[in-house]
């Protein structure tokens, strides 16, 4: 299944919320890339008090960030108009062309950034293509429109494999990134 490696996150967490950006602030990291249905909030949601104080605290630490969406710009602008942050709508995602530009305004390199998502074959597949750690969460509602609920069956077969190969990683003495 060498195949689906690409596919792989680098890191697999319930949340968003439970990322040490403080830390990944202090190991060099300058730049986050967001997607923002089922990452930050449900489809569709307007941002809440959560993701309006999770963007302030990134602020604070000295996050530049980039909301990277495929959907129109009423969608990606209403949720922005809370966090403000800069965005990029009708993405193309997964091409490297949103990430890469997403890097030109945050000023910000590969080495030096990091991408949230909820979707492997979308959001992370693009995001390392473009050479970016990536960060795979749960999505936060399980209601989503019909393309992704498909997209979600596929999932979970890599992230099955993903698994696997973390299981073999520990056995072997490796470090497992998967919570």
């Amino acid at each position: 299944m060498a195949g689906l490696t690409c596919f792989y996150p680098d890191v697999y967490l319930d949340s968003t919320y439970e990322i040490d950006f403080e830390a990944l602030y202090r190991e060099g990291f300058r730049g986050v890339i967001f997607d923002i249905d089922n990452t930050l909030v449900p489809h569709g949601a307007p941002a809440d008090a959560r993701s309006i104080a999770l963007f302030e605290r990134l602020k604070n630490i000295g996050f530049e960030s980039v909301l990277l969406s495929n959907n129109k710009e009423p969608r990606v602008k209403m949720f922005n108009d809370k966090v403000h942050s800069r965005y990029i709508y009708k993405a193309g995602k997964p091409g490297k062309k949103g990430y890469l530009h997403a890097m030109e305004l945050m000023k910000t390199e590969p080495s030096t950034t990091l991408f949230v998502g909820d979707q492997l074959f979308t959001d992370v597949w693009g995001a390392k293509r473009a050479g970016i750690l990536t960060y795979l969460v749960k999505p936060i509602h399980p209601k989503e429109e019909i393309q992704i609920v498909l997209k979600r069956r596929l999932e979970w077969i890599v992230l099955f494999f993903y698994r696997r190969s973390l299981k073999k990683q520990d056995a072997h003495g490796g470090k497992n990134r998967w919570k």
